[in-house]
């Protein structure tokens, strides 16, 4: 039982032994099963067997076999040793190193172990004589921190008996913020020992003083020749003085009324209105913002009741003041009648509304930004007015011009115009000057100008505005100053050269056929609002040119008709018909009444055959005749 035992602890060092080599060449059992593992014949396992080991080999290799296992176990061995060698010599010098600097650290710390004791020996005697004069000089300081309260208490006494002197020196130099501040000092001290004799002369005595500084301020606050600096020192003061709010309020917002009021007087000379707009922008929009931060900065420090009292007050005055200067606004604005060069209002207008953000960012309860909106959107639709009464002279003039050209009379030698060139000069000037309109108006809603993104310009200005009420209108007033020419009975009718109705009655065709859809598609593009309000369709336009070019071809072959019928009425009329020889030929008024049909005809062949339309007109004409 001895031997056995021996046996196995013996087995029990070795294998703990080979199992440390695995560990050390990094021999890893992981994937190997676990008969494997418990195999003794397997030289790398952990259960290994020399003896069995052996017999198996024995008993399954051959002699020459056996040699080439036991010359291959050798040569493992030796190379095991090599490397074992090899690790030890590479590693000897760090593991020399290692143990010097782990000597040298010994040493290190048990010096560093003395100075420490060393230290915590000299701390204990800092403590202990710190300790003996703390309490040497307990007494002492107790006395010493005393005086120092006295000799506080007496300077402030100092300072209360010398303060009358202090503000009436401070009043004569003229350093008033100084006398409020000294006074600011004392005031609760004096308050709260205002029953003791000594202290109630001095209160008295100061009250007096700062009453009489109170005076002056309100003298100097109430000069009109005060600049913006004296007004917020003097009213910085006088709340320091306890003056009531409301009533510095008051005053301050009356000092500055008279101050704008002036700027609103200097507008009247303005030559043209953007020098107009500056002046009021430089002069009284400016003022009134460095009013109103002042204010601000004075009555409108900290949240409260007080606060909320001076900015109303606040906002009402600019919103009275501004009436004013809004009134002249509008006013200049309606003078504005040229329109050579619409840049110059919109530059104006734009200026005008960029300058009125600064007081309603300023004050956001007063009206600035909306009143200046208004005004900037009644004179847009006011210039969009002048615009189409523009139109309407410009076309009205234009019939003029070929009203004369058709009456005047012919120069010998000389051919007369051509109709077709006319309508070309007329369909083509009153064109050109649309187009010219619209690229004045489409200023306004141009992407560097401050007010184009107002709903209004996004919207209504582009569709309700321009649209229908420029174009449109335009449009219409078209066909209804042709049809002046059908439907008035007077002078005016019977006076109209029949050519002009002729004219007038291929221009309207041309409007129906592409001009109207043309306008109005460039005037869409130009400007896309935003407005999805009904409007006028072009078929509706069309529609109403063409019935005003029937009217107007009505009105000619009618007018012809009335010269041909007046002509062989009057023939007959004239002529003796009982004593008349037998008719042999063709008589001369039927001559000129074939010639004058022939004219006709060849005249609205010229103005009307490249129409399509032409058959239906014809064919009406044909009828009447």
């Amino acid at each position: 039982m001895a031997a056995t035992a021996a046996i196995d602890d013996e087995e029990g060092k070795r294998r703990k032994a080979h199992g440390m080599l695995k560990l050390y060449y990094g021999i890893n059992d992981e994937g190997k099963s676990s008969e494997k593992l418990l195999d003794p014949t397997d030289i790398d396992g952990v259960h290994f067997n020399p003896e069995l080991y052996l017999t198996k080999l024995r008993k399954e290799k051959s002699l020459a076999e056996l040699m080439d296992i036991e010359a291959d176990m050798v040569r493992q061995i030796r190379a095991l040793d090599s490397d074992m060698q090899t690790l030890v010599y590479e590693n000897y010098n760090k593991f020399i190193s290692a143990t010097d600097t782990i000597r040298k650290m010994k040493n290190d710390f048990k010096k560093m172990e003395d100075e420490m004791d060393g230290l915590a020996t000299n701390m204990a005697v800092i403590t202990e004589f710190s300790a003996s004069i703390s309490s040497t000089l307990q007494e002492r300081h107790q006395h010493i921190t005393k005086l120092g309260g006295v000799h506080t208490l007496l300077r402030k006494l100092q300072f209360l008996f010398e303060l009358p002197a202090r503000l009436k020196k401070c009043i004569e130099l003229g350093a008033y913020v100084q006398a409020v501040s000294y006074h600011a000092k004392a005031r609760s001290v004096l308050h709260q020992y205002q029953h003791m004799p000594s202290f109630h002369g001095i209160q008295t005595d100061c009250q007096a003083i700062m009453a009489g500084l109170a005076d002056t301020l309100r003298q100097r606050f109430r000069d009109p020749s005060s600049s913006p600096q004296d007004l917020s020192e003097c009213v910085e003061l006088l709340l320091s003085l306890e003056e009531p709010a409301h009533l510095l309020c008051d005053e301050f917002l009356s000092h500055g009324r008279g101050r704008l009021a002036s700027h609103l007087s200097e507008l009247e000379g303005a030559s043209d209105i953007l020098e107009f707009v500056d002046r009021g922008c430089g002069g009284f929009i400016s003022d009134a913002c460095l009013l109103a931060a002042s204010y601000q900065s004075l009555f409108c420090k900290e949240p409260g009741s007080t606060a909320q009292m001076a900015e109303e007050k606040l906002t009402k005055f600019l919103d009275e003041l501004s009436e004013g200067y809004f009134e002249l606004v509008e006013k200049r604005l309606r003078e504005e009648k040229n329109l050579g060069d619409n840049s110059l209002l919109v530059r104006a207008l734009d200026r005008f509304h960029r300058r009125l953000q600064a007081p309603s960012k300023l004050v956001p309860g007063c009206s600035f930004n909306r009143r200046g909106t208004e005004i900037v959107v009644r004179a847009a639709q006011e210039r969009l007015s002048q615009y189409l009464q523009a139109l309407k002279e410009f076309f009205q003039g234009c019939i003029t011009d070929v009203r004369q050209a058709l009456a005047a009379p012919r120069v010998p030698g000389k051919e007369a115009p051509a109709l077709g060139d006319l309508l070309a000069v007329l369909s083509g000037s009153v064109l050109n000057q649309i187009k010219s309109v619209l690229a004045s108006v489409h200023l306004f809603t141009a992407k560097d100008v401050a007010f184009s993104d107002k709903p209004y310009f996004k919207g209504a200005f582009c569709s309700q505005g321009v649209r229908e009420g420029l174009i449109v209108a335009f449009i219409k007033s078209v066909c209804q100053s042709a049809r002046q020419f059908c439907d008035s009975p007077g002078e005016k009718s019977a006076n109209t050269p029949p050519m002009l109705l002729l004219l007038l009655s291929r221009l309207c065709l041309d409007y129906e056929t592409s001009t109207i859809s043309y306008i109005l598609t460039l005037t869409d593009e130009q400007f896309l609002g935003q407005d999805h309000s009904p409007v006028t369709p072009v078929s509706s336009l069309c529609s109403l040119a063409r019935s005003t070019a029937q009217t107007l071809l009505n009105q000619y072959v009618k007018s012809q008709g009335l010269v041909i019928s007046q002509m062989l009425r009057k023939s007959v009329e004239t002529r003796d018909w009982v004593t008349t020889i037998e008719p042999r030929n063709v008589r001369a008024v039927m001559k000129r009444v074939v010639e004058d049909i022939t004219g006709v005809d060849v005249q609205v062949s010229l103005i009307l055959c490249q129409d399509h339309s032409y058959t239906s007109y014809h064919i009406h004409t044909s009828n009447q005749n």
